[in-house]
């Protein structure tokens, strides 16, 4: 009984069950409807539990919610922006020994914390607004 050798596909003949992988141009269009698709959920979301409160009486908690749903807004559009700024700087300077980052990335990543913290700190204090309130309206992303 002899074996008869398996015949393996040739390596320039593509495997029809493996799909080719999505080009740099069709990635970057799927990336811009997901990121948009986030910021307007994070809205809608946010903005409807505002109206809600609002509905109940509880105006405090609204504008938190609010405040919170803009600032995760704002959050995540800045985080989007840096890195893709990153990415493109990094593909950029690919081959390159050391990358070089610009000092704006750096402010993005930063600013968006401290822009938050201060912001918070500004509507609980002088506002008198739940921190929950706001933390809630943090979480719609």
């Amino acid at each position: 009984m002899t074996e008869t050798p398996l015949e393996s596909p040739s390596p320039t003949t593509p495997d029809p069950a493996i799909p080719e992988p999505p080009g740099p141009e069709e990635q970057a269009r799927f990336h811009e409807r997901y990121s948009r698709r986030i910021l307007t959920y994070t809205l809608i979301s946010g903005l409807a539990a505002a109206v809600v409160a609002a509905a109940m009486q509880a105006f405090r908690w609204s504008a938190g919610l609010a405040v919170g749903t803009a600032l995760a807004w704002l959050n995540y559009r800045w985080l989007d922006q840096a890195l893709g700024g990153l990415v493109t700087a990094a593909q950029a300077q690919e081959g390159a020994a050391k990358a070089v980052v610009p000092v704006s990335m750096y402010a993005k990543f930063m600013g968006r914390y401290l822009l938050i913290g201060l912001t918070l700190y500004v509507i609980v204090v002088f506002f008198r607004v739940p921190i929950l309130a706001c933390l809630v309206g943090l979480l719609a992303l």
